[in-house]
């Protein structure tokens, strides 16, 4: 496997990981905010402060995860897994790689926030030794209210 920091001109590959990842969650109430990307939101978001990680297996994408620079540290979000390859450990291997970037960028923390219902990626990260340090409910504008985990790994 191969993982490489992704360009601007990466954001076709990037939403297609991520529809396919996230189209798992589109019976969710609500469904992820994620399937209301498109192409064009994510290359307008790497243009900006955005940065993404692809993981490629035999030149073929099949990961990706999104995160930005803080002062605090990395804070990441849309971690994807195309559904043929989940469970092979791309997503550990995906942060690994963002905990080399950190490093490199000498900052301390990595966070992420995860819905409270989706057990399996609290699980992984706890896995990966992040730890949850907050719970919120966060309002959306229709109504709907979803309980997060706020969850940080001290490098």
């Amino acid at each position: 496997m191969v993982i490489c920091s992704a360009t601007t001109s990466d954001a076709a590959i990037i939403h297609d990981l991520m529809m396919k990842a996230f189209m798992e969650y589109k019976n969710e109430h609500p469904p992820s905010s994620a399937l209301d990307e498109t192409v064009q939101s994510v290359s307008h978001a790497l243009g900006k402060r955005e940065k993404a990680l692809i993981a490629f297996e035999e030149n073929q994408p099949v990961g990706m995860v999104r995160f930005q620079l803080k002062n605090e540290g990395i804070n990441f979000y849309r971690l994807s897994v195309i559904p043929e390859k989940q469970g092979q450990g791309i997503a550990k291997e995906l942060l690994k790689s963002l905990e080399d970037y950190a490093n490199k960028a000498e900052l301390p923390t990595i966070s992420c926030k995860v819905r409270m219902t989706v057990q399996k990626n609290i699980q992984l990260y706890s896995s990966m030794g992040y730890a949850v340090y907050d719970e919120e409910v966060v309002h959306k504008p229709n109504g709907i209210n979803i309980k997060v985990v706020s969850m940080k790994k001290k490098l």
